[in-house]
């Protein structure tokens, strides 16, 4: 059955792949959704077999290689974690299959579409059930491979071409970090198994590692790649850049690899390394920092886009920074009960944000939407639950983690701790100021879509309708239902995986006691950014803002600080990317068109050619002809 979780998706993608063309739409659609939900199937026995009967399964599938000591194993480690994640993983991804089914009928192309779909799938899977470092990086390139095949689907268009690109390009960052930290393991303890490594701890703590005139313990550099490789593939904050162009995809695509995939890994990658990640204290703040700053960046940036994909995106962005601050303070089981709560909400934004789309032909701007509360009251109900649940409303999924990481935030004390409160919170009040943002453009506005589109605007098919459903279903009650057992304070459910300290047990004691102003501060702050929002937009008060926007110099420069997303992709451009394609232009030019092409390619066969020629008998004699005619000659003259 182990097996079974991994062959069933790569099958589907086989066949579909390969056989897309014989089996047609329908017969690609089929098979797509029943390994899908057979893989679904097969991963609740499993976490069932872990988290009831606590067996933690491992299966030993051979060896990679064993090269003068250094040894690296095939296989498949089945802990609490895992079975937290492949159920997660499975689950959403049976859920955009059958989605993509009905959303994509019309695509010439669809069995290529599942087959790319099953084979992320299969990557995803292999990620989280990795055993060793070097199978969890293997299935990390697999994870950005098909990412880059999802994102180009629609390759006939530049921007998606470009935007799979550059999501390829930045996650190759993350790539090469996440190697040099499985070199530094592996160099050390000559092996890579997760149980081998965390039981030698104590030897990398005790390794000094020595790069110029810096030094550090080696867990710490460990840790530190670690942390740059989760920074690329969960868009973190300086490597987001590419999550908001991968909307450019197909919209299950975006549910996919935004709700409980693709940028989780990065989160996941963490919480598998939490036992080394606990002796290096320094990296643990540097984590808690990044997330923080990125919730905060992300939900500024929210509050004034208009793309209905690229808000949902930033609000992804903002929540993996949720994650990442908990890990920082030690919380990985909170870190992990926001994953899971996380995944169904998000889905459910992003496949409610593809049905309205669907139903306005392809319009994704909030500013030509509207009105669509009457005729979409499916959609709109499911979104607005979802929405309820991002902004942590009382009762909801969200409710229950996200404000726990907000109130042991606080209790983590320092400076530091009070001041990532303060800009977490912050980032709460955006977040739901730009979601009731959305709702008011898209369902609750006066209508600016054209007459034409409106008319034929119409509900989701009931296809599409039981997704949303099923999604409620966890957006509404992961939170109340698995509270005690993530995050209860006698809970051992994922003692097997996740590092517990007593640093951490207090902190979370700590913050069953926080001031009550604490534990409201980001419910009234959510409530006041949500009215705020509705009544802004519903009023007169927008109008006069864009006027002063445009007359006024520095709300202008504000304005448009946000529009560009703090000018990072301005900064990369300038100073990155146009340096990269001048010494890219200088190498080509002076190295391989001058000296390989001009010289190893031209000259250099001419010159042997000739050599050649001269070192023949036939040669020899003609050359002393020569020898002596330029000899003779002067005489005879």
């Amino acid at each position: 059955m182990t097996l079974l979780l991994l062959i069933l998706p790569l099958f589907s993608s086989l066949v579909n792949g390969f056989g897309g063309s014989r089996v047609g739409a329908s017969g690609a659609s089929g098979i797509a959704v029943f390994h899908s939900m057979a893989t679904a199937t097969v991963a609740l026995f499993l976490s069932y077999t872990v988290l009831v009967e606590e067996e933690v399964l491992w299966v030993d599938l051979g060896t990679c290689f064993d090269v003068a000591g250094y040894t690296v194993e095939w296989g498949l480690l089945f802990d609490p974690l895992t079975a937290v994640m492949i159920v997660v993983v499975t689950s959403i991804s049976a859920l955009v299959h059958v989605y993509a089914t009905s959303y994509m009928t019309t695509d010439p192309h669809l069995p290529r579409f599942l087959a790319f779909l099953s084979l992320f799938t299969f990557f995803m899977l292999l990620l989280v059930t990795a055993s060793n470092y070097f199978q969890l990086f293997v299935g990390w390139e697999g994870v950005g491979l098909a990412s880059y095949l999802l994102i180009s689907f629609w390759h006939q268009r530049v921007q998606a071409s470009k935007a799979a690109l550059q999501a390829l390009v930045v996650n190759k960052v993350g790539d090469f970090f996440l190697a040099v930290g499985l070199m530094l393991v592996l160099t050390t303890v000559y092996t890579t198994d997760f149980a081998t490594v965390f039981a030698l701890l104590p030897v990398l703590t005790a390794v000094e590692l020595h790069c110029g005139g810096w030094s550090c313990a080696l867990v710490e550099g460990i840790g530190f790649t670690f942390l740059l490789a989760a920074m690329a593939k969960s868009a973190q904050i300086g490597l987001h850049t590419w999550l908001l162009s991968a909307m450019e995809g197909p919209t299950p695509v975006s549910a996919l690899l935004h709700a409980a995939t693709m940028v989780t890994a990065g989160v996941f990658l963490l919480l598998r390394s939490s036992p080394l990640l606990e002796h290096a204290p320094v990296t643990l703040w540097y984590i808690a920092g990044v997330g923080a700053l990125t919730a905060f960046f992300a939900g500024t940036c929210g509050l004034v886009q208009h793309d209905i994909k690229k808000i949902i995106a930033l609000s992804t962005c903002s929540q993996l920074g949720y994650m990442f601050y908990a890990c920082g303070l030690s919380q990985y089981s909170l870190s992990l009960f926001h994953l899971t709560n996380h995944a169904f909400f998000k889905a459910l934004l992003f496949l409610g944000a593809g049905a309205v789309i669907h139903a306005l032909q392809g319009e994704q701007d909030l500013r030509r939407m509207g009105g669509l509360a009457q005729v979409m009251p499916m959609t709109y109900a499911a979104m607005s639950i979802a929405s309820l649940a991002l902004m942590g409303f009382p009762f909801l999924s969200g409710f229950y983690s996200k404000d726990r990481i907000l109130e042991t935030a606080w209790a983590y004390g320092a400076p530091i701790g009070y001041f990532n409160f303060w800009l977490t919170t912050a980032a709460a009040v955006c977040t739901a100021a730009y979601s009731w943002r959305l709702l008011y453009w898209v369902f609750l506005s006066d209508t600016n879509a054209y007459k034409a589109v409106m008319r034929h605007a119409h509900e989701a098919d009931e296809r599409m309708l039981w997704t949303f459903r099923l999604l409620l279903l966890g957006s509404i009650f992961s939170g109340y239902l698995l509270k005690d057992a993530f995050a209860g304070l006698g809970s051992d459910f994922l003692k097997e995986s996740l590092a517990v300290t007593p640093s951490g047990i207090s902190v979370l004691i700590e913050s069953e006691f926080v001031p009550f102003y604490v534990k409201t501060l980001p419910l009234v702050g959510s409530c006041l950014g949500g009215l705020g929002a509705l009544v802004f937009y519903h009023s007169a008060a927008y109008p006069t803002l864009v006027r002063v926007q445009m007359r006024h110099p520095v709300v202008h420069w504000f304005h448009v600080f946000l529009v560009k997303k703090w000018f990072f992709d301005l900064l990369y451009n300038r100073y990155i990317a146009t340096g990269t394609m001048a010494l890219g232009h200088y190498l080509y030019t002076t190295i391989d068109r001058a000296l390989i092409n001009g010289f190893l390619v031209i000259l250099l066969p001419r010159f042997l050619n000739r050599a050649r020629r001269l070192d023949s008998p036939m040669g020899r004699d003609n050359r002393f002809k020569i020898c002596v005619l330029r000899v003779r000659l002067p005489f005879e003259a």
